[in-house]
């Protein structure tokens, strides 16, 4: 099957990341995208037939940074026209999908509906001035006409999680084929129980690692626990608005034991996985969440909100907890602290969950049918 991929950037190390890192080296597939920074995503991409692709929109760099952004990804995808020969397109992230307005033969895999022009929208205004929010507003009303019109004519569309799905019911009036992305869990280890709490994950507003600092914070009080730590990892872009997010978590953070560790490497992740006591996720209502499965798969308990796609991968009181708040969350932490063995037993649990459930096998044995449906339209 001639496979190509398109996304509108490559410069991260998350979850979307690999899954088009995994459908790429499946298939042998090429990736289109209008932007790939090698050093700061997977390394692997290196080896793939990658595309730099789009042109610049006259008076886009007058417009914010994410609407200037946004802006160039739509118009480019809307009005591209693929040339070499493929069976399917295999969309990705937002505004990717618009490939569809000029050609055929399109799956979208899903991510998630873009959360700042839907459910985060009023969170992500919040912060803006009036001048970015009218900006804002006029081209969040235009993105969600283009999308209207392009999604009905979408051939296929598969998402990552029940908790996803209904966003795109709910926006979009389609519903999708609920693929779970897999894990390679073999690449993850357990060396010990460490004396430190790990929140990894992308330093964004709705990663909401501010909540896990609340809650470190309420653990530190309620145990005058001067042992462990809480260690945030994830990656930082240039962003405006996440470099200003960032500096509100270093200011919440002061007076505590908490280290940040920005645009860490795929090794040096997974060695701070092995090592930690457990595994802390706050993410706002999350489409789906790799970082319960990396957990899991490196032996740690999960303390995940009770939001999203974690309910649907966490198992509670078995893997590890879904709490409610952030003093909830305290309280598991507490719990973890004081009890190793707990720990190694919820731990030993999650590790068995991914190994029968999160393969990349199972994941591509749902979605080749689905390649194959799409390819015969």
């Amino acid at each position: 099957m001639k496979l190509i991929l398109l996304q509108p950037y490559l410069n991260l190390r998350g979850g979307v990341e690999r899954v088009i890192l995994k459908v790429a080296q499946h298939y042998g597939a090429s990736i289109y995208t209008l932007e790939y920074d090698k050093n700061a995503t997977f390394s692997e991409f290196g080896n793939l037939d990658i595309k730099l692709i789009g042109r610049d929109v006259p008076l886009s760099d007058k417009l914010p940074y994410r609407a200037s952004q946004g802006f160039r990804y739509g118009y480019n995808f809307y009005n591209m026209k693929i040339k070499e020969d493929y069976d399917v397109l295999n969309s990705h992230i937002s505004p990717s999908e618009w490939i569809r307005n000029k050609n055929e033969r399109v799956l979208w895999y899903c991510h998630t509906p873009p959360r700042e022009v839907y459910d985060l929208y009023e969170t992500r205004m919040q912060n803006r001035s009036y001048k970015d929010k009218l900006v804002y507003a006029a081209l969040v009303g235009t993105y969600k006409m283009i999308a209207k019109g392009i999604t009905s004519k979408i051939d296929e569309i598969a998402t990552n999680s029940n908790t996803t799905n209904e966003r795109i019911k709910k926006y979009y009036g389609r519903e999708a084929t609920v693929i779970n992305p897999g894990i390679d869990y073999k690449d993850f280890s357990n060396k010990e129980y460490g004396n430190y709490f790990l929140y990894p994950s992308r330093l964004v507003v709705n990663k909401r690692q501010d909540y896990a600092i609340m809650a470190f914070r309420s653990f530190v009080k309620k145990t005058k626990d001067q042992k462990h730590k809480l260690i945030i990892a994830g990656t930082l872009s240039k962003d405006p608005e996440h470099q200003k997010y960032f500096d509100k978590l270093k200011n919440m953070a002061k007076g505590l034991n908490v280290v940040f560790k920005t645009n860490v490497n795929d090794g040096q992740l997974k060695d701070l996985y092995s090592n930690s006591k457990g595994v802390l996720f706050s993410a706002i209502n999350e489409d789906y969440g790799f970082i319960p499965l990396e957990a899991m798969a490196s032996s740690k308990p999960i303390i995940s909100v009770n939001e999203g796609g974690p309910r649907e991968t966490v198992i509670n009181n078995k893997t590890g907890f879904l709490v409610n708040s952030p003093s909830e969350m305290a309280e598991k932490m507490a719990l973890l602290a004081s009890n190793t063995h707990l720990a190694e037993r919820m731990g030993k649990q999650g590790r068995k969950l991914v190994e029968q459930k999160y393969s990349w096998d199972a994941f591509f044995e749902r979605l080749d049918p689905l390649l194959q449906k799409t390819a015969k339209k």
